[in-house]
């Protein structure tokens, strides 16, 4: 072979192998995109926006892209994932949900999209009790202060927005106590928090993992868990099963999403950097100590978590009659 050939052919070889590394088999996009986009459906300062940031770096770094962290916040978190569910399934749009995912089809008749169908499941990140918390100048000692207080008159309560898991859960303990709170809806974990350490609202039921920093400044004086025992970070404090509604149990939860029809070796593509961001020592410490518990589940084992708990939760509003002004 000449020189001219044997040019020729090596430069027709490098063609072909940059096109293998552009396509994959079967001639499908490159995944990762130059840019992917992970909406978080509330705004900046919450559980959601936290744990995305955390890991932005880390995906970025690990797939060789740019990760953006887009906040679309209203409507319980809907209007965000509606954002997801309606972007190409190319692996370049990703939604990380809070529990009002699960609550949403109880509460909002209206929503726009199949909370089930429309979105596939990537991953259940964590849970978190819950804690019901006073300001540390509010005249409320234990939750019985709580209880008796709104008895006897009217007390207001923050939580994430609507249809949260925090304000289905107190309402279901209210039923259960025949007691009357007031709801008082943020939305997202930024401004209920920016209230509740002002003191501008004086009980905020939220997971631990949003309120844990406040709890150990004594800005906020845990009141209760929500979860079926007590936590060994707030050991002093006791779970509501204790206190006149047996058998209680209700946690926050974390997930990632994609939507439909998002090719699954994408899917488990993400799953594994998701996997792998999460697990760095640093990340894992960070999201722990603030009281998140690692689930880093499949993502048919998050379908099927999904699925009971809009099951679980549709049957609590039901017998409750709860509704999203509530």
């Amino acid at each position: 072979m000449n020189g001219f050939w044997r040019v020729l052919a090596i430069s027709a070889i490098a063609v072909c192998g940059h096109l293998l590394e552009v396509l994959p088999a079967g001639g499908q996009a490159a995944w990762p995109p130059k840019t992917m986009r992970i909406i978080v459906p509330f705004p900046p300062g919450g559980t959601t926006d936290v744990i995305a940031r955390r890991v932005q770096p880390l995906l970025e770094r690990n797939l060789k892209t740019t990760v953006v962290i887009e906040n679309r916040g209203g409507a319980s978190g809907s209007i965000g994932t509606q954002a997801a569910v309606a972007a190409a399934p190319d692996g370049a749009t990703f939604v990380l949900v809070f529990d009002t995912h699960g609550a949403n089809p109880a509460l909002l008749p209206n929503l726009p999209y199949d909370t089930v169908k429309d979105l596939a499941p990537v991953m259940l990140i964590g849970t978190s009790p819950m804690v019901i918390t006073a300001h540390s100048k509010a005249p409320y000692r234990n939750f019985g202060d709580v209880v008796a207080a709104a008895k006897a008159g009217t007390v207001p309560y923050g939580t994430i927005g609507s249809g949260s898991l925090a304000h289905l859960a107190m309402s279901q303990i209210g039923n259960s106590l025949n007691m009357t709170m007031t709801h008082v809806p943020y939305k997202g974990g930024g401004p209920l928090t920016t209230d509740a350490v002002a003191g501008h609202v004086p009980v905020a039921i939220a997971s631990i993992a949003l309120l844990s920093a406040h709890i150990k400044s004594e800005a906020l004086r845990p009141l209760a868990v929500t979860s079926a025992r007590r936590v060994e970070a707030l050991q002093g404090t006791p779970a509501v099963s204790e206190l006149g509604v047996p058998g209680f149990d209700a946690e926050a939860w974390w997930g990632l999403l994609a939507p439909a029809k998002t090719p699954p070796e994408i899917v488990a593509r993400m799953h594994a950097a998701m996997r792998d961001a999460l697990q760095d020592p640093g990340v894992r410490q960070n999201l722990s100590e603030q009281g998140l518990d690692y689930r880093l589940s499949s993502p048919d084992e998050f379908g099927r978590f999904v699925e009971s708990e809009i099951k679980r939760w549709t049957k609590v509003v039901d017998d409750n009659k709860i509704s999203a002004t509530q």
